[in-house]
């Protein structure tokens, strides 16, 4: 069976993956139901914790001229905001900004065309890109970039180390970011200018099974369970390279990875500030939600996580090194452990992880966490709907949690 078609307004690469671990559990279920929960719940497990590198073209480019483009009409292809787009099979790249129209007649979009960054832009097939832009801090928004390589515990991360503006407030605090499930660096590159004006040095970091990091020991994701390991490894790094004080920024998975290392670690106590956008709060609730598009029954998600934190089930099944304890990411039930001050921003029409659980634990502890709501952005997509407004609300909570100075009137 093929990939099911996304749903409306969704967006392919990793979102699609996430879908299809719900499509593909709901199909292991036409069976006698007391064995097919089970063998729905080890499909879905595995398909959750493997990575899956697939990047296939979405889109279609239909003509180009100097400042616009056409594109066949789908989905996400109508979003409003600025987006990426790769042609040429990756070969090339360019970013689309606003739509100028809208031809339902001839199935076309045409948008704002802001620039071709590598390659040559024709007619035929693209995938679109929600990172926006493609490359290096250097190349893609011209900031000075080192390429570091830090010691991880599956081996070497590669990672980029973006100094901050000279002479601005944030001198000395190191701002580390973290990719989200199947993601790339590349996703950071959208909140590195707002940290760069504050005078934060930015390191950028890569964690186990990362196309461009190792794998580690079974391969398999452990949903921030594990890989809260490696971004410890880029908060010791910064630390040793002069780093006063630390400030974390996820996406998706990288907001789990990010709330288990300040549960953890011991680096913790440096953390001075965190910003996630479109977190994982709760593993179960978004497993939940996936399974619930394809009207699969509960016992199939009860049956998963008893496989995920049994041992030797989880070893036999999905080929586990360790458990994977869904309770322990449920940081609604554990609210009362947060210690650090936080700004959650994340919208209440993400088709991936359901703002719900984001939006309880802002209720849950208000004296900690700072929650802003985007209604109209798909999953982590955020600043592509209003960048703006998504960098003032971050400058904002920086300045003042950091105590940088007067925030903006953002």
């Amino acid at each position: 069976m093929g990939d099911p078609a996304p749903r409306p307004g969704s967006t392919p690469g990793r979102n699609r993956r996430l879908t299809d671990v719900a499509a593909a559990a709901a199909v292991a279920l036409p069976t006698a139901f007391a064995g097919a929960a089970v063998g729905a719940a080890t499909v879905l497990s595995r398909r959750l914790l493997t990575p899956d590198y697939r990047m296939v073209d979405d889109v279609t480019v239909v003509s180009v001229s100097d400042d616009e483009i056409v594109l066949g009409r789908t989905p996400v292809t109508v979003l409003p905001g600025t987006y990426g787009l790769w042609v040429d099979g990756g070969a090339g790249h360019c970013r689309v900004g606003a739509i100028r129209s809208i031809h339902p007649g001839r199935g076309t979009v045409t948008r704002a065309l802001l620039g071709v960054d590598v390659g040559r832009l024709s007619p035929g097939p693209a995938r679109w890109d929600p990172y926006v832009f493609a490359g290096t801090p250097q190349s893609a928004l011209g900031l000075p970039t080192e390429h570091v390589e830090i010691a991880g515990e599956p081996g070497v991360l590669p990672a980029w180390v973006v100094p901050g503006a000279a002479d601005a407030p944030g001198a000395g605090t190191w701002a580390v970011l973290v990719h989200g499930r199947g993601a790339r660096r590349e996703e950071a590159l959208r909140a590195l200018p707002t940290l760069h004006a504050l005078g934060l040095t930015s390191l950028v970091t890569t964690y186990r099974n990362d196309q461009e990091a190792p794998p580690g020991p079974d391969g398999r994701y452990y949903l921030g369970l594990a890989e809260w390991r490696d971004v410890e490894s880029a908060v010791r790094f910064a630390l040793a390279r002069g780093a006063e004080r630390i400030v974390l920024v996820g996406w998706s998975m990288g907001g789990a990875i990010v709330l288990q290392l300040l549960d953890r670690s011991p680096l913790a106590g440096h953390v001075a500030a965190v910003v996630l956008d479109g977190p994982v709060v709760d593993w179960a609730e978004v497993l939940r939600f996936h399974l619930g598009q394809y009207h699969a029954p509960w016992p199939v998600l009860a049956a998963a996580t008893r496989i995920l934190r049994h041992p030797r089930q989880g070893r036999w099944l999905i080929g586990l090194h360790e458990p994977v304890d869904l309770s322990r990411t449920d940081w609604v039930t554990r609210s009362a452990e947060l210690r650090h001050p936080m700004l959650i921003v994340h919208s209440h029409d993400d088709d991936v992880v359901p703002g719900a659980p984001s939006m309880r634990l802002a209720a849950l502890r208000p004296d900690l966490v700072t929650f802003v709501d985007d209604g109209v952005a798909r999953h982590c997509q955020e600043w592509n709907v209003d960048p703006h407004r998504w960098e003032g609300v971050v400058r904002d909570f920086l300045t003042t949690t950091l105590s940088l100075g007067t925030p903006s009137a953002s």
